[in-house]
């Protein structure tokens, strides 16, 4: 007897949380499709949410603790696991201090609200100082700008894409990256939308998929952006193109001031753009009621990435598409996590051997292997990863593998073996995507529309497994019982989510009356409608303006003009819409095809260096060299080369065999822990000055 069923869920998988409809047959997935019900997405679909299938069935994935005696993997019981770690920890901490045991949170915690809403009961037993995540190696200085300007690290304005006659793009991939903080389904269709009414322009080293769809593609020198944003910024200010905006502001004086002795055309000069070209497009931006200028992934991680958020800020604030239709404007989400959140707090404390400021509680994870190998009072010996490949996806990664060899004790949740879990003594999976429920409460503060939807789980727990929150509330009492300390309690997540969204804009005191209860009833997801003007009311600075001129971003200004631009080859990272994670590289699904390993070059850099395409080439930079095959590319400007991140995966003790057979090279094997954006602490993926010569 057949037990078809279809179930209406969104992924959790990247950021445009697309509704999907998958029919199984009993505990098999029969198919995947885009739900056409879900007002959001409209039915769109990516190969990332297809390899749903490759996740759930993968023979790699761990499905039970794992305990590494005498260098062999052995299964045992989750109260072994709970009972051995709290034992280790504890005795680390006992002897070291609590800042000895760190803590490091990847990019998928963000796409698991279990994680989200659980993992502090565990963390707040260690009562330690050494956390990090991948935040600061990727939007750190969107948190640290939105904290200062706006009063809260989640205030990050997002473009209305939908309604927007002008978009401006800076080191941003939206076809790739489905988004990138600007959750947006269906991005093709909407870019495309955008370019008819008006223009879209994209400002990037690499002529990536984005920029091939847009009407005008500029190329810029990696890590210069704040030099084009600078000459942008001078230039609605000096020929007065400014609107008043309804949002409440600080004077721009202090702005105007610090800008006013930079000369335009030596900044033209150092971004490698006329200065024609950025006067021209500002006075196009500022004549376009409806347009926003939105800055991403290859903006943030440079060594200006702060400094260049700013002046995009200030940029849509002075033109007056701040807050403004068609703008940047301020999703206002069910579970509003401005009420749940800690606004941020910055520089309280210090990494022990660099200074690194803290954010929001965590360490910027550049200074995370120096910590592990520096012997002194606070040395890192004991490490928990929470999904997340930090060997592979933070700078200088070979430097992180070594540093990890010498832990005295390693914990990691997750469900692979990979190149950073392969080095811990415990390792605990949770249930995959498709186990367990989902609420996006990251996500949809980040949303072109405000939406909200429950994900029911597709299948029932599997017998003997946990889902991410049980193991981490099992983590805490474990501890808690070892430590003498009053035994935590908490409510399942979903009872978290019904009672924050209850108290939400559109919860028991709204029209909506809106309830998780009303959410179920309602699979395909609900409206709630365009994003309006709101962020007066939302401001969480202490005098409800936008602070224009932080003294910390002014400090920044003049960082910058006494700094020099780089020379020679620089490195810049990309990605592919079938890559998100590295454990992504596991699914067939997602890594069928071209080869997509290679070193992007301009053919003009090939000739001067006696390269050829397809030749094996060494790479070099001041941490390490990888060997890969260049591929000449008119994709790239002269100057610049391109290498994907995620690659790599031929290590020992690593049981991804899918991944393992990839051909490729760790781009972070040459990212530099030292070159980082001074500021936020955040790393500096791109605008990495690189050697290249032939291999012996």
């Amino acid at each position: 007897m057949t037990q078809r069923q279809t179930h209406f869920r969104a992924c959790n998988l990247c950021e445009a949380i697309c509704g999907l409809a998958i029919e199984t047959d009993g505990e098999q997935i029969v198919s995947i499709r885009g739900d056409k019900q879900d007002p959001f997405s409209r039915g769109h679909i990516c190969p990332k949410a297809v390899a749903l299938q490759d996740l759930q069935e993968d023979p790699d994935r761990l499905r039970q603790p794992l305990r590494k005696v005498d260098g062999q993997w052995q299964s045992i019981s989750w109260d072994e696991a709970f009972a051995y770690a709290a034992e280790r920890l504890h005795s680390i901490a006992s002897v070291h201090g609590g800042n000895s045991v760190a803590v490091y949170a990847g990019n998928p915690s963000v796409h698991n609200y279990g994680l989200m809403t659980h993992a502090s009961y565990f963390y707040k037993q260690l009562q330690t100082r050494s956390r990090y995540s991948a935040t600061s190696v990727d939007q750190l200085p969107h948190h640290l700008v939105s904290h200062l300007m706006y009063g809260h690290q989640m205030l990050i304005p997002v473009p209305d894409i939908d309604r927007c006659d002008f978009m401006l793009v800076l080191g941003g991939n939206p076809l790739a990256s489905n988004g990138s903080i600007m959750t947006v389904p269906d991005v093709e269709k909407r870019l495309k939308a955008v370019k008819s009414r008006g223009r879209l322009v994209v400002v990037d080293p690499r002529r990536s998929e984005t920029a091939e769809l847009a009407d005008q593609h500029v190329f810029i020198r990696p890590g210069e952006d704040a030099a084009f944003l600078l000459v942008f910024l001078r230039t609605l200010l000096d020929e007065s193109l400014t609107t008043p905006s309804a949002v409440p502001f600080a004077e721009l004086s202090a702005v105007k001031a610090a800008l006013a002795p930079f000369d335009l055309a030596a900044q033209a000069q150092r971004c490698g753009v006329a200065l024609d070209t950025i006067q021209t497009l500002a006075r196009e931006f500022a004549a376009t009621p409806r347009a926003a200028c939105y800055g991403r992934m290859g903006v943030s991680t440079q060594v200006f990435g702060s400094l260049s958020q700013w002046l995009i800020q200030l940029i849509n604030l002075v033109a007056g598409k701040l807050d403004a239709e068609g703008g940047m404007m301020f999703s206002e989400p069910a579970m509003d996590l401005l009420h749940s959140m800690s606004p941020g707090n910055f520089a309280r404390w210090h990494s022990r051997v660099s200074q690194l400021p803290e954010f929001a509680g965590e360490l910027p994870v550049a200074a995370l292997a120096e910590e592990m190998l520096t012997p002194g009072e606070g040395q890192i010996r004991a490490l928990i990863t929470q999904a997340g490949n930090p060997v592979l996806s933070t700078p200088n990664g070979r430097q992180l593998d070594r540093a990890l060899e010498g832990l005295e004790f390693m914990l990691s949740i997750d469900f692979y073996l990979n190149e950073t879990t392969r080095h811990a003594d415990l390792i605990l999976p949770p249930t995959s995507a498709l186990e367990h429920d989902h609420y996006d409460m990251s996500f949809n503060m980040l949303a072109v529309r405000n939406v909200t939807r429950y994900n029911a789980p597709v299948f029932a727990k599997p017998a003997g497994s946990l889902h991410d929150w049980e193991i981490f509330m099992g983590l805490a009492k474990a501890y808690a019982e070892r430590a003498g300390h009053k035994a935590p309690t908490a409510i399942e997540p979903a009872q978290m989510v019904d009672m924050a969204i209850r108290m939400g804009a559109y919860g028991d005191k709204s029209s909506h009356k809106l309830t998780l209860k009303a959410l179920q009833e309602q699979p395909h997801g609900i409206d709630l409608g365009p994003l309006k003007p709101c962020l007066a009311a939302r401001l969480q600075t202490s005098n409800k303006q936008v602070e224009t001129a932080p003294a910390l971003l002014l400090q920044e200004l003049q960082r910058f003009a006494h700094s020099k631009a780089p020379e020679g080859l620089l490195l810049i990272g990309r990605r592919h819409v079938r890559s998100n994670n590295s454990w992504m590289h596991n699914y067939h699904r997602l890594i069928k095809g071209k080869p997509r390993h290679q070193l992007l070059m301009h053919p003009d850099d090939l000739a001067p260096r006696g390269l050829v395409d397809g030749q094996r080439v060494r790479v070099s930079t001041r941490v390490g060299a990888v060997d890969v095959v260049v591929q000449a590319s008119d994709e790239v400007m002269p100057g610049v080369v391109s290498l994907p991140h995620g690659f790599g995966h031929q290590r020992e003790g690593v049981r991804m065999s899918k991944a393992s057979e990839l051909v490729g090279v760790s781009a972070n094997d040459l990212t530099d822990e030292q070159l980082i954006d001074r500021l936020s602490g955040n790393t500096a993926l791109n605008g990495v000055p690189v050697e290249v010569q032939a291999c012996a």
